[in-house]
């Protein structure tokens, strides 16, 4: 397993991509995709901005790392995102066959990596992911409140 430097490393590259989403008033959710060492695909929230429900920065990271690396399996990558995949994203996870994902803060509303349930570890499934989660856990969870926090007191003005 890697070290916790190196996924912190990733996942700052992840928050950075919330942030993105942030400033354009979407959920600040971020992602990128590492493939032997190296971010080839970054992903940020945008569901609002492009009126789509498969907007998630998880399915737009998806799409461009099997761009290119021209192939809809993606294994051998790691995911780092910043919260915790929804039944959507976790699904795409497992039917791209990514190796590992590695998640910053948990989602008890709608995470399917572990919250309301692990569609990452159903043995009847043809992938199981391995998974860490809670890096950089804190900060993410922040980035979260913070933006809905300011999302509630913008309505009530």
């Amino acid at each position: 397993m890697q070290s916790l430097s190196y996924d912190e490393k990733f996942m700052r590259e992840a928050i950075k991509q919330a942030k993105k989403a942030a400033d354009i008033d979407e959920v600040p959710i971020g992602c990128v995709i590492v493939y032997e060492g190296k971010i080839i695909a970054r992903g940020y929230n945008k569901r609002n901005t492009q009126g789509c429900t498969l907007a998630h920065a998880e399915i737009i990271a998806i799409r461009k790392a099997s761009k290119k690396l021209k192939d809809w399996r993606l294994e051998g990558c790691t995911m780092y995102v910043t919260l915790e995949p929804c039944q959507m994203c976790a699904g795409a996870i497992v039917q791209a066959r990514i190796s590992r994902v590695v998640i910053g803060a948990m989602n008890s509303k709608a995470g399917c990596a572990g919250s309301i349930l692990d569609m990452f570890q159903i043995k009847e499934f043809n992938h199981q992911v391995d998974k860490t989660t809670g890096v950089l856990g804190e900060e993410c969870s922040k980035m979260m409140s913070d933006f809905f926090k300011e999302l509630r007191l913008r309505k009530a003005t």
